[in-house]
């Protein structure tokens, strides 16, 4: 039997092997009110909001257009992991097939998963400056959410200390240490980030490192250096 297709047809959409209009409107849909979730673009990690959604389907908001890919995933602040394919676009908003249907009431309940009701974390690769008691100590993030972070810091730091983060793509952070497992910390921002304030901020970094890692996986097939620079 034929996969059915839920997505609302969008007028001067982009397609990619759409499927009619009739298939788009076979399964009953639900509306998501501000439901943050992680498009997952070839293991690239970037901000979403789900919208309507059923077992077959789902339309997101974006904050940044979805690049060239092999794989897509969305991902819940719980953990749950659905594999997915691009539709439409139009605007800042897409539409996704579901590889698989979904239970839509794990969509709409937040209890519900490995992790629940956690915010949405995003595994990223950045280098920091941590400046605490006196000492700048060189530092890296893991993830990032809107209310903290996971870094490493060589440093022993101190629970519930304050301390600095200057990265050079945002302003400075401050937080405290919440949890510590050395070398990886737990931190609590002072100030937290609006949603789209971290879908911008942290989009554009992983854009960067996957187009660094593509440079780099080319030089290494071509026989070059890393750097990707003439021999």
């Amino acid at each position: 039997m034929a996969q059915r297709n839920d997505l609302p047809e969008e007028p001067g959409q982009d397609t990619a092997a759409s499927p009619t209009g009739a298939e788009l409107r076979a399964a009953p849909r639900f509306t998501l009110l501000i439901r943050a979730a992680k498009l997952i673009v070839d293991g690239r990690e970037f901000l979403c909001i789900l919208r309507d959604a059923s077992a077959t389907g789902v339309k997101i908001r974006l904050f940044t257009p979805i690049p060239e890919h092999k794989s897509l995933a969305i991902e819940l602040g719980t953990g749950e992991r659905h594999e997915a394919r691009l539709v439409w676009t139009t605007g800042d908003h897409a539409g996704l097939q579901f590889l698989e249907e979904i239970d839509v009431q794990r969509l709409l309940d937040e209890r519900e998963g490995p992790y629940p009701r956690r915010q949405v974390r995003l595994r990223l690769v950045l280098d920091a400056v941590l400046h605490s008691g006196g000492e700048n100590v060189h530092v890296q993030f893991h993830d990032i959410s809107q209310q903290g972070a996971c870094i490493e810091c060589e440093k022993w730091l101190m629970v519930h200390e304050l301390v600095r983060l200057d990265t050079g793509v945002m302003e400075p952070l401050y937080a405290k240490v919440r949890w510590r497992n050395h070398p990886r910390y737990g931190l609590v921002f002072e100030q937290t980030f609006k949603l789209d304030e971290l879908a911008r901020i942290s989009a554009p970094l992983q854009l960067g490192q996957a187009l660094t890692e593509a440079a780099r996986q080319a030089a290494r097939q071509a026989g070059r250096p890393g750097k990707g620079q003439p021999g």
